[in-house]
C-alpha cells in the first residue's frame, strides 16, 4: 500500500444525481481509497444521499447566486489547505484560498458551448467544433475566454479522449499539461446478459423478425435523433427504438409521425435494463455531433451489439470502421442512410458482432484506475 495522500474532490454534481461525472466519481473514489488516498468531496447537490459513502461529502444546495457560490467557497476553503491534490470535475467552481496543492481538472466536454446553447447566446445547432473558433456574441465570447484562462492556469488536465486533448490544446493549454486516460466500464457493466435476442425483444414488446436500430441518450439537438429519423425513411422495413427523455421528445415524436409503426419511444430506460435493451437491437446508433468519449458505445460493444456512429468527437477512437461497427459523416443524411443499409446486408451484423471485443482492452477499468492513481500521485509529488 502507498503512503496516504489527501485528495479534495471539487465537483458540480455527485452521486446519486444522474450524469457522467457523478457516476465516474462514485466508481473511482472507493478504488482510490483502496490505494491509500484519503478523500473528501464538496459538490453542489440537491439530492439526499441514498446510501452511506466511505468518504465525507459536503452537499451545497443550489440556492440562488451568489449565495451558493459563497456556501461552496466556504466549504472548500479548509480543504484547499488540507489536500495534497485538488481534483476538479468542472470549471468555474469558487475555489478561493490556498494554492499550495496542485489543481488538476478532468474535462469531458465543452461546458461553455453547452451553456451558450442553453442560455440562447448561440444557435442550438452551432457545431461544437465550429464554436471553438467562431465569432461569438459578447456573453459567449467572454465565457469562452474565461474558460480558456482558467484551464490554462491549472496544474494539469485529464481528458478521456485524444479528441478532447486536441480541443483543450486549442484553448491555449500547454499540451504537456494534458494527459489522456480513457474512461472505462467497471466489471459489472461489462457482463453481457444471458438472454437471447428473441427473449430480449419479448421483454420490451418489440417485433421479432424486423431489423432494429437503437439509439440511447438525452433528447437534445446535438444527439442527432432527428437526422436518424430522416435516414430511416430511406431504409425499408427497419425499425428504430429511441430510449431517453429530453426537451425534444415531443418534436421528435411529431417528426416520426409518418413512421409510427416503425419508431418506438420508450422514454427513460433504467441502467439495470439497458444491457437487455442493447441485446434486443441489431445495432446501437449514436449519430451525435458532440461526444467526448461515449459510455453508450462502450456498453453496447460490451454486450456484443455492434454500433453505428457519427465520425465526430471521440467516436472514431471507439468505433473501428468495418471492424466493430460503422462510421458515418456528420451531418450527411444520405451517408447515414447508406450506413444503415450497409449494416443490414447479409452477414454484416454477424461479422461486426464477432469483432465487438476488438480494441476494448483500452477501456479496461483496472487500467483506468491505475492511470488515474498514478497521475494524481505524480502531481502530489511535485
Amino acid at each position: 500500500m502507498h503512503d496516504a495522500l489527501r485528495l479534495f474532490i471539487a465537483s458540480g454534481i455527485v452521486h446519486p444525481e444522474p450524469g457522467g461525472p457523478a457516476t465516474y466519481l462514485h466508481r473511482l473514489l472507493p478504488e482510490l481509497q483502496a490505494r491509500g488516498w484519503q478523500v473528501s468531496v464538496v459538490s453542489y447537490s440537491d439530492d439526499r444521499p441514498v446510501e452511506a459513502y466511505p468518504y465525507p461529502i459536503q452537499r451545497i444546495p443550489r440556492r440562488a447566486l451568489p449565495l451558493r457560490w459563497f456556501d461552496y467557497a466556504r466549504a472548500a476553503r479548509p480543504l484547499l489547505k488540507w489536500a495534497d491534490v485538488v481534483y476538479l470535475h468542472t470549471l468555474g467552481l469558487p475555489l478561493l484560498g490556498d494554492r499550495r496543492a496542485p489543481r488538476v481538472v478532468k474535462i469531458v466536454g465543452d461546458q461553455g458551448w453547452e451553456r451558450a446553447i442553453r442560455k440562447g447566446w448561440v444557435a442550438p445547432m452551432l457545431d461544437v467544433d465550429e464554436y471553438q473558433r467562431a465569432a461569438l456574441p459578447p456573453p459567449a465570447a467572454a465565457d469562452r475566454a474565461a474558460r480558456a484562462r482558467e484551464a490554462s492556469a491549472l496544474d494539469g488536465v485529464i481528458v478521456p479522449s485524444e479528441y478532447l486533448k486536441r480541443m483543450v490544446v486549442g484553448w491555449g493549454v500547454d499540451p504537456a499539461k494534458i494527459q489522456v486516460i480513457y474512461n472505462a466500464l467497471p466489471p459489472e457493466d461489462r457482463r453481457a446478459p444471458s438472454h437471447t435476442q428473441r427473449d430480449a425483444r419479448a421483454a420490451f414488446d418489440l417485433p421479432q423478425n424486423a431489423p432494429i436500430f437503437l439509439t440511447v441518450g438525452r433528447l437534445v439537438a446535438w444527439k442527432g435523433v432527428d437526422h436518424l429519423i430522416a435516414a430511416l425513411r430511406r431504409v425499408k422495413d427497419a425499425h428504430l427504438v429511441v430510449a431517453g427523455e429530453g426537451p425534444l421528445l415531443e418534436s421528435l415524436k411529431a417528426a416520426a409521425a409518418d413512421l409510427a409503426e416503425r419508431v418506438y419511444f420508450l422514454g427513460r430506460v433504467s441502467r439495470e435494463r439497458m444491457p437487455l435493451l442493447m441485446r434486443a437491437a441489431d445495432y446501437l446508433v449514436l449519430y451525435s455531433g458532440y461526444e467526448g468519449l461515449s459510455h453508450t458505445l462502450l456498453e453496447s460493444l460490451a454486450v456484443g451489439t455492434p454500433v453505428i456512429a457519427s465520425d465526430k468527437g471521440g467516436n472514431p477512437e471507439v468505433v473501428q470502421h468495418g471492424v466493430n461497427g460503422l462510421l458515418a459523416p456528420y451531418v450527411d443524411i444520405e451517408a447515414l442512410a447508406a450506413a444503415l443499409t450497409e449494416a443490414l446486408q447479409p452477414g454484416k451484423r454477424a461479422a461486426l458482432a464477432a469483432n465487438a471485443p476488438v480494441g476494448m482492452e483500452r477501456f479496461d477499468f483496472t487500467r483506468m484506475i491505475a492511470a488515474t492513481d498514478g497521475a494524481l500521485r505524480a502531481y502530489a509529488a511535485r
